[in-house]
């Protein structure tokens, strides 16, 4: 039986009727001679899920962190809600691939610093970060130190810290790359839980095809690098909300996962070839 083609996007997400929260135009990252990524394009709709996927080195890592303002553009721009951003960013909230808590503060202590920052009272903020903790099913764990934890329980701090000042934009760096596959799924669907309840702008890298598919409303592909660039969008167009254990069975993920593996794998097999 033939497989049902899933063609890519020729404008980015966001039915053009939906406020752009992020803008990404014309911009190229270098550091000395190296060009890491080039004249790369890509928006964000107000409340859209947008997961990018490329070969170790392409510049993921490097346009997220243009996003946060952690790195400035050799050219081209990078807009959060119409303004541009000029330095670290007050409106997102960064998900980080490695453990990002404080260790010499409790679950709370960690939870509350962003509020901390924003020069929020203390009683509000440990009303505000006592409410997440239980929101993230960490109710009875606010005096617990970092290491008194398990991986998916500090996984639950980061995403309280991440969420609790109600940031426009989130960025997710391989978040859940260091979790076992079951603890995975657990916080994978937890994350699609909270995210559900607001809508925020979500920018996610993976090296997870299937992370992507489950958790976006899109995927973007990066080539090869250097110079890399965006080469493919595709739409998810399954409905929300999802299990992601679940939605690996529908017909039409499979169909979505080959038509991008064939996108992607090409650029993979040149990472490879480039480092031999």
């Amino acid at each position: 039986m033939a497989l049902a083609v899933v063609k890519p996007m020729s404008v980015p997400i966001g039915e053009q009727t939906k406020h752009r929260m992020v803008a990404i135009d014309a911009v190229t990252m270098s550091f000395g001679s190296y060009v890491a990524v080039q004249d790369v394009n890509l928006t964000v709709a107000d409340g859209e899920f947008l997961a990018i996927v490329g070969p170790t080195g392409c510049g993921k890592s490097t346009v997220l962190n243009a996003i946060a303002g952690l790195l400035k553009p050799a050219s081209g721009t990078v807009t959060i809600d119409g303004t541009a951003v000029k330095g670290v960013q007050n409106d997102i909230g960064y998900l980080f691939q490695q453990d990002a808590l404080l260790p010499w503060k409790t679950s709370i202590e960690n939870v509350e610093l962003g509020l901390l920052f924003k020069g929020v009272s203390r009683p509000e903020r440990r009303e505000r970060s006592m409410n997440w903790l239980a929101k993230v099913g960490l109710k009875g764990f606010e005096d617990r130190y970092p290491h008194q934890l398990s991986g998916g329980q500090r996984k639950r701090v980061q995403m309280a810290q991440a969420l609790i000042a109600g940031p426009k934009v989130i960025l997710m760096d391989e978040p859940f790359s260091a979790l076992d596959i079951h603890t995975r799924h657990l916080m994978q669907n937890e994350l699609l839980r909270l995210w559900q309840e607001e809508r925020r702008a979500v920018v996610m890298i993976t090296h997870d095809l299937e992370e992507a598919i489950a958790l976006g409303d899109r995927v973007a592909i990066l080539a090869a690098g250097p110079r890399s660039r965006v080469i493919e969008s595709f739409p998810v167009e399954l409905e929300r909300p999802r299990d992601v254990a679940e939605i690996k069975l529908d017909p039409r993920f499979m169909d979505l996962y080959r038509n991008i593996w064939a996108s992607l794998r090409g650029e993979v097999e040149k990472s490879y070839e480039r480092r031999d």
